[in-house]
């Protein structure tokens, strides 16, 4: 089954909470805080490989969540850190953030990683908060929560050369005698529901990898057939071999034929005729097929068309040549790509809270600063309750609630815990 499109979510592990503990040893007179940091939680990142061609495995695996780092321990100890998750995905494979509208990866290359949601850090041991007016804090650190998204990974096909064309105008019979693929051939429309790659090579050695894409119909780019699905694969081809039925088996116009497909090429919105094509006219065995060609070139005077029979392998050998010869040439669309689709990188910018007044008495503060700084603290314990406190006055929060109308007394939320505002 082949897969190009997943939508999942990642996890990653959450930082270890440091730990307050004192030294305590026999003629060792005040001690003072002993305690360890915990480990930093593990990340999830994903990796290109080779040896994967679908989306498969992550159809069936919609949440992936890494392991969270240990607990700080005693005598200054570092607690262990959190096992990264490495998810393999094909080479081509493009991972966005759904809420935030951003490309994080783009892995085009074997090998190649990317970070998409990091772990969370380690809290600190009591020992990094001692100071001369505080020699023995008992309070620690958390750990911070580790980055947490909905992502959709999106497969576009590595292959050099795509044919392009109707159904049934011979682009399956065209890869299965130029290639080694056995793709599905039959007598009858769609028959590639899947995308199939071949590797080709020209009477002259070069060589280069050849996609077969299901045949476009009018009206693709908006997603009619099999549309936007498979128009996708067509934007990392560098060349396109555009397959023409000049005996017109299917009662179509081939002139017509022509225009249609590259206006749905055009209209797609990656500039896909930009890329050089290499017209061929196939099944020139069949009755009119000649006429055809005549009446095509008539309305198309400026392109080269190589005549083909691809069933006998009649014709092939030049159409390999000029393809050759054009990726040569042609430089890679990838950087091009990732260039157009820079509008979807975003920079994000951190507000550092939000206050909503809930009600007359309540006021609720929100945000992602607010929130790890909040799961970092230690409220549990008197001086860590004071320490958050402080952080949140250097913040402006007190300030920033006054201006919005909070008085003594009243209740601000946090997290879904509930704080008494002293002012």
């Amino acid at each position: 089954m082949f897969i190009d499109r997943v939508k999942i979510k990642i996890k990653a592990g959450k930082g270890g909470d440091g730990m307050a503990s004192f030294r305590r040893e026999k003629y060792v007179p005040l001690g003072g805080p002993f305690g360890g940091d915990g480990g930093n939680g593990g990340s999830v990142i994903f990796e290109a490989d080779s040896n994967k061609s679908t989306l498969l495995d992550l159809r069936f695996n919609r949440l992936i969540v890494a392991q969270d780092g240990g607990r700080g321990l005693n005598k200054k100890m570092h607690g262990p850190t959190g096992n990264d998750i490495i998810v393999k995905v094909p080479i081509g494979t493009i991972i966005k953030d759904i809420k935030h509208d951003m490309i994080l990866a783009d892995l085009i290359e074997t090998g190649q990683q990317a970070t998409i949601a990091q772990g969370g850090r380690g809290g600190r041991g009591n020992w990094h908060f001692a100071t001369p007016r505080n020699p023995a804090p008992d309070f620690a650190e958390k750990g911070e929560m580790g980055e947490e998204k909905e992502v959709e990974i999106e497969l576009k096909l590595l292959a050099d050369v795509g044919l392009v064309g109707f159904p049934s105008v011979g682009k399956s019979t065209f890869l299965s005698v130029v290639s080694k693929a056995k793709p599905e051939i039959a007598a009858y429309p769609f028959t590639t529901l899947i995308p199939q790659l071949g590797v080709v090579q020209a009477p002259d050695g070069r060589s280069f990898v050849l996609a077969d894409l299901p045949g476009l119909i009018e009206g693709a780019h908006q997603g009619k057939g099999l549309g936007h699905q498979f128009l996708q694969h067509i934007e990392r081809c560098r060349v396109l071999i555009h397959i023409i039925d000049m005996g017109a088996e299917d009662h179509r116009d081939p002139v017509s034929d022509y225009r249609v497909i590259n206006d749905e090429l055009g209209q797609y919105e990656y500039r896909l005729l930009e890329r050089p094509q290499v017209v061929v006219a196939n099944k020139m065995d069949l009755p009119g097929a000649d006429e055809n060609l005549e009446r095509f070139k008539e309305a198309y005077p400026d392109l080269l068309v190589f005549e083909t029979i691809t069933l006998i392998q009649e014709g092939l050998d030049p159409v390999l040549y000029a393809v050759a010869d054009l990726l040569q040439t042609t430089q890679s669309f990838i950087m091009d790509e990732v260039q157009n689709e820079a509008v979807h990188y975003k920079f994000i910018e951190e507000v550092p809270y939000e206050i909503k007044q809930f009600n007359a008495n309540t006021y609720v503060i929100s945000g992602d600063r607010i929130e790890r700084i909040f799961h970092k603290a230690d409220i549990t314990t008197e001086q860590g309750a004071q320490r958050f406190a402080r952080t949140l006055r250097q913040l402006g929060v007190d300030d920033a609630l006054r201006d919005k109308g909070a008085k003594d007394g009243d209740v601000i939320v946090i997290n879904d815990y509930q704080f008494i505002f002293m002012d």
